[in-house]
């Protein structure tokens, strides 16, 4: 294996207990919120699909939390990062406002729920074609280069289905022979939708692809927490200094069907047993107490604010306006 393929990150950084309970934060909004709109969704209060990142929060707020807007970076997330896309700075009441289909939201009720995002703030909307994102990133990067910025990374995330894709490929080739400063999450769940990795990918790991890219990989259990942000600080620390772009893969388990359309029967009971299959909030949250983070009462209350934090979200996007076909202007959005 090359010498620039790691199986995890060195541990030359340090996460603080602030930092791992303000990522716990982060990974408990994302899971409560993502409760909330299933419910909704099987209320039939929300039109579309609703996919959710049960079992990826970990993984996902360690690469869009550790970014950062000041200096210019911007991060493409998927269907399963809303962790990530709050940590990296989405109004959680976008989020809702979308979903409900109001007129208040950043895509003024015209396009359903996943398909949203501020580009001018970092922020590009999510594309259903998978592994589309990295040459998205990899064009805003560019178009930075050319205007003579600095000190900026990109970060897009992308599934183990993503990576047997065409644009995927060529983004991330476009982008190492580039030098770009991305960093490309790849939450290995085990499945692209029902289809196991086994009838994906040959290689032993995904991250042995990072070779012949000629970039550097990390592989990590990514229902770790401390794993997971400390293996992104290192490889965007790495993108930002000019090292190119640097590939994660994270190895975990969707905790819930492909959307809440399914029901996952196609997961085998190994796979849900085994260590993947563990769930990230429950291990940080178990942490946390075992190195006394916090008390077990600071943590309730903490854990009760994020609740009433989620109510009055929803609360304030339910009573918002719909888009009204008569009045609004439905032309295309300059």
């Amino acid at each position: 294996m090359s010498a620039r393929v790691f199986q995890s990150a060195a541990a030359s950084v340090r996460i603080t207990a602030g930092e791992f309970v303000a990522a716990y934060r982060g990974m408990l909004t994302a899971r409560l919120f993502e409760e909330k709109i299933s419910a909704l969704y099987r209320g039939g209060k929300i039109v579309g699909g609703v996919y959710v990142g049960r079992g990826q929060e970990a993984f996902s707020y360690a690469l869009g939390g550790q970014l950062d807007r000041r200096q210019g970076d911007v991060f493409a997330g998927l269907i399963r990062d809303q962790a990530g896309r709050t940590a990296f700075g989405e109004p959680l009441i976008d989020a809702a406002r979308t979903y409900l289909g109001k007129v208040t939201g950043p895509m003024h009720g015209r396009d359903g729920n996943i398909h949203r995002g501020r580009p001018r703030d970092g922020m590009p909307a999510m594309i259903s074609h998978l592994g589309t994102s990295v040459s998205v990133v990899n064009g805003m990067l560019m178009a930075k280069r050319f205007r003579g910025e600095a000190g900026y990374v990109g970060g897009a995330t992308a599934g183990d289905g993503a990576t047997s894709t065409g644009a995927f490929h060529e983004g991330l080739n476009q982008a190492a022979v580039e030098k770009l400063p991305l960093v490309i999450a790849v939450a290995d769940n085990q499945f692209a939708y029902s289809t196991p990795t086994r009838r994906q990918y040959a290689c032993e790991d995904l991250v042995d692809r990072a070779v012949g890219y000629g970039i550097t990989g990390y592989s990590i259990d990514a229902t770790d927490l401390m794993a997971c942000l400390e293996t992104f600080r290192i490889a965007i620390a790495r993108a930002r200094a000019g090292e190119g772009p640097q590939l994660v893969v994270g190895k975990l388990l969707r905790l819930s069907g492909h959307g809440e359309h399914d029901d996952a029967s196609y997961v085998p009971d190994t796979a849900r047993s085994g260590r993947f299959g563990r769930d990230c909030l429950v291990l940080a949250r178990e942490r946390i107490l075992e190195d006394c983070f916090e008390s077990p009462e600071s943590l309730e209350s903490l854990e009760a604010e994020v609740q009433d934090f989620i109510e009055e979200t929803f609360t304030q996007a339910q009573g918002e306006e719909a888009p009204n076909p008569l009045q609004d202007d439905w032309r295309t959005l300059s």
